[in-house]
């Protein structure tokens, strides 16, 4: 009993088309890269300034 194979991964791809179409997709890893990323930089106890600062908040010039 080994992980997964080609044809299991294939499968799940395959899978994965019929269920969100080929336009949903890239919306899709978007998310999800967000997700780890704020996942990440949680864990790190880093806050993600580059979206909570509004342009009221920064500095004129």
């Amino acid at each position: 009993m080994g992980g997964l194979g080609a044809p299991e991964i294939i499968l799940i791809i395959v899978a994965i088309l019929i269920m969100f179409g080929g336009k949903k997709i890239p919306e899709l890893m978007k998310g999800l890269g967000r997700g780890v990323k704020e996942f990440k930089d949680a864990q790190n106890g880093e806050a993600n300034t580059a979206s909570t600062t509004s342009a009221e908040d920064k500095p004129k010039v």
